[in-house]
């Protein structure tokens, strides 16, 4: 086991790493696979969501946030604010929207490094490039027929919280 990223111990990079492919055909399938992760969620938790704009990004991080903090709440996507931060009973959420950043040394002004005991939330990730904690889960969300695809990959320990055919993905 390897010590990297927000304190978190994870396995070695070598591992294939267990992914769960799920339909989901509208926007209410999306939301509820929100809750589903917002249920799952641990102090700790990293949340890397990547996706086409209009993929289901946003609509997916709503529904977690509203999941933990309340149906009420209001959860603007952080898109020019960059982060957005809502306290639960459970965690504090950071939810990130890194599309407007030019270089990954950015999200450490942001707070990136200060959200290790809540729950991370990032939208375009890949902007973080060697950044990115090593212990996450992947939400891949892609266009497939009439709604979407969600690959989730486990970089951590979430094909232990959540029921379903989690498979090995190099």
């Amino acid at each position: 086991m390897t010590h990297i990223g927000l304190n978190r111990t994870v396995k070695p990079a070598a591992m294939a790493h267990p992914a769960l492919t799920l339909d989901l055909p509208d926007d209410a399938a999306t939301a509820a696979l929100g809750a589903r992760l917002g249920a799952a969620a641990r102090p700790g938790d990293v949340i890397a969501l990547y996706g086409d704009l209009g993929a289901g990004k946003t609509t997916l991080a709503r529904a977690l946030i509203r999941h933990l903090a309340g149906p009420e709440t209001e959860a603007p996507s952080p898109t020019f604010t960059l982060v957005q931060t809502y306290q639960t009973p459970a965690l504090a959420i950071w939810h990130f929207d890194l599309y407007r950043l030019e270089h990954p040394g950015e999200a450490r002004e942001l707070g990136l490094e200060e959200a290790v005991d809540g729950l991370a939330l990032i939208e375009w990730p890949e902007r973080l490039g060697r950044d990115l904690p090593a212990a996450r889960l992947e939400v891949r969300l892609s266009f497939g027929g009439s709604g979407r695809i969600a690959r989730l990959v486990d970089c951590d320990d979430w094909s232990t919280r959540i029921d379903g055919d989690w498979r090995p993905h190099q």
